[in-house]
C-alpha cells in the first residue's frame, strides 16, 4: 500500500457516527511497518480491494474498519508463539482499537464472528498473533437483538429465591447412570436445598439415558420434590446435539418437565442457541465446552469476555463459565470480567446469571461470594454435593448451612458445631 491508501484505514472518533460502529480491541504482534500492517489488518476484515482496477471508486468510508488508536507496548525479539510467516522487520505488541462498520454484515452472530475473528483476522500478512480483547457494542445495534428472556430476575422468579446465590448441582456419576438413578440422586439433593439439579455437558441424549426417559423421569421427581419441600426445583436438561434435531430434544424435554435447558453454547453454535431462543419458554443456560481452546493464551485467540458478551447477545439466560481457582486455569481477574458482563448495562438486555464454577463445595462458598461481591451469581459444586460422604440430600443441606453461616457472619467450623452436614464436609 501507498501512504494515500495506508491513510484510509485511519480515522478520528469524532470524524465518524460511532452508533453506526463496533469498537474492537485487539492485542497484535506486527512484523514490520506498524501502520502498513494495521492498514492491512482493517482492508482483510472489511474491504479488502477496496475498488475496482480502473475504476474511480473507493469503499473505504463507508465499508472499511478503521483504527481509531494505537499503542505500541514494546519492541519484541521474538514472536510470543512460534507462527511461520513472510514478513520481516522489527516485531511489536501493539494494543489497536478498531471501528467495524455494523452495516457490513448486520445482527447476525455467524457473520459478525466471520469479520471480527476470521480468515482477514487471523491471516493478515505482517501479523501474525492476534487477540481480540473485547468487543463494544453501541445501542443502535443491541437493539436489534433479543437477549435473555428470562435473565437473573426471571430465574429468580421462577425459583422464587431472592437475596442469595442460586444452588445448582451437577449430577454425579455425571456419565453411566441408569436414569432411574439418575432420578432418584437428583430428587434427594433437592430435598437437601438444591436449586437446580443438572445433566452434565456431556450427558445428552444417549442409549442408556435417552432425552425422553431421563427427562419423563426427572419431571417427575421435581414435582415431587417441590410438593415435599414447598419450594419451586428447577430440573435442567441438556438438549445439545445435531442443530436440525434440538428442537426436537427441546419439545421432548420440556413437555416432560425440564423447567431449564443446557446448551454447550460454541459446539452448536450461537445461531442455534439464538433460535432457540425464539423457540423456548423456559430458560437457556449455556456450558463453556470448547471456550478455553479459543481463548487460554495470553497473546492468541479471543478473550472470554468477548465470548460472554456473544453468549448474552445470544440470548443466554445463565452462563456457567470457568471459575476461580487453579482448577480452572483462569486468572480470578479475567473471571471477575466475565461476571460483569453478565450483569453489566448492555442497551436493553436483560441481565445473565453468571455461574462460576469448578470443584466447589460448602468449603469454597464464602470464597466464591466474596470475589463475586454479590449474591447475583449461581453456584454449582458436582461432587461437594454428590459425594458428601452422607450422600447427596446432606451435600445439598451442607451448601444451605454454609450459605446460612455467612449470612450469620459466623465461621463454618463454629456454625457446623450444630449441623452435621457440613461438619462432614469439613472433615472429609
Amino acid at each position: 500500500m501507498n501512504a494515500e491508501d495506508i491513510n484510509g484505514f485511519f480515522a478520528e472518533r469524532d470524524q465518524l457516527s460511532m452508533s453506526d460502529y463496533l469498537e474492537l480491541e485487539y492485542y497484535l504482534e506486527c512484523v514490520g511497518d506498524i501502520r502498513e500492517t494495521l492498514a492491512h489488518f482493517c482492508s482483510e476484515q472489511s474491504t479488502a480491494q477496496w475498488s475496482r482496477v480502473g475504476v474511480d471508486e473507493d469503499f473505504r468510508e463507508l465499508y472499511g474498519a478503521k483504527v481509531l488508536s494505537w499503542e505500541v507496548l514494546e519492541e519484541l525479539p521474538e514472536l510470543s508463539y512460534p507462527v511461520e510467516h513472510a514478513a520481516t522487520g522489527k516485531i511489536h505488541a501493539c494494543r489497536v482499537t478498531i471501528a467495524h462498520p455494523h452495516g457490513n454484515f448486520g445482527p447476525k452472530l455467524p457473520n459478525l464472528m466471520t469479520a471480527v475473528c476470521g480468515e482477514g483476522t487471523y491471516f493478515t500478512p505482517g501479523i501474525p498473533l492476534v487477540k481480540l480483547l473485547d468487543i463494544s457494542f453501541p445501542d443502535s445495534y443491541l437493539a436489534r437483538f433479543e437477549g435473555p428472556k428470562f435473565g437473573i430476575e426471571g430465574i429468580r422468579d421462577m425459583l422464587g429465591a431472592y437475596n442469595r446465590p442460586i444452588f445448582f448441582g451437577v449430577v454425579k456419576p455425571n456419565i453411566g447412570l441408569q436414569p432411574v438413578h439418575f432420578a432418584e440422586i437428583a430428587y434427594q439433593s433437592w430435598l437437601g436445598g438444591l436449586d437446580i439439579a443438572k445433566d452434565d455437558e456431556m450427558l445428552a441424549d444417549v442409549a442408556w439415558s435417552t432425552t425422553e426417559v431421563r427427562s419423563k423421569l426427572l419431571g417427575k421427581a421435581r414435582l415431587e420434590a417441590e410438593k415435599q419441600t414447598g419450594d419451586k426445583k428447577i430440573y435442567l436438561a441438556n438438549i445439545t446435539d445435531e442443530v436440525d434435531k434440538m428442537v426436537e430434544q427441546h419439545d421432548i424435554a420440556v413437555a416432560n418437565g425440564a423447567n431449564a435447558l443446557l446448551i454447550n453454547a460454541l459446539p452448536v453454535g450461537l445461531s442455534a442457541v439464538r433460535m432457540l431462543r425464539k423457540h423456548t419458554k423456559v430458560p437457556l443456560i449455556g456450558h463453556f465446552p470448547f471456550i478455553a481452546a479459543f481463548s487460554r493464551l495470553e497473546k492468541y485467540g479471543v478473550h472470554t469476555k468477548v465470548i460472554t458478551k456473544l453468549q448474552r447477545l445470544a440470548g443466554l439466560d445463565a452462563i456457567i463459565m470457568p471459575g476461580f481457582g487453579n482448577r480452572m486455569m483462569t486468572p480470578d481477574q479475567e473471571v471477575r470480567e466475565n461476571i460483569e458482563e453478565c450483569l453489566n448495562g448492555m442497551g436493553s438486555l436483560k441481565r445473565t446469571l453468571p455461574v462460576p464454577g469448578g470443584s466447589d463445595s460448602a468449603l469454597t462458598l464464602d470464597t466464591v461470594f466474596r470475589k463475586v461481591g454479590s449474591v447475583d451469581f449461581g453456584f454449582v459444586p458436582g461432587r461437594g454435593i454428590f459425594g458428601h460422604p452422607m450422600g447427596p440430600k446432606a451435600g445439598a443441606s451442607s451448601i444451605r448451612q454454609a450459605w446460612k453461616a455467612i449470612e450469620k457472619g459466623i465461621p463454618l467450623d463454629s456454625y457446623a458445631e450444630t449441623c452435621p452436614e457440613l461438619r462432614a464436609m469439613l472433615d472429609k
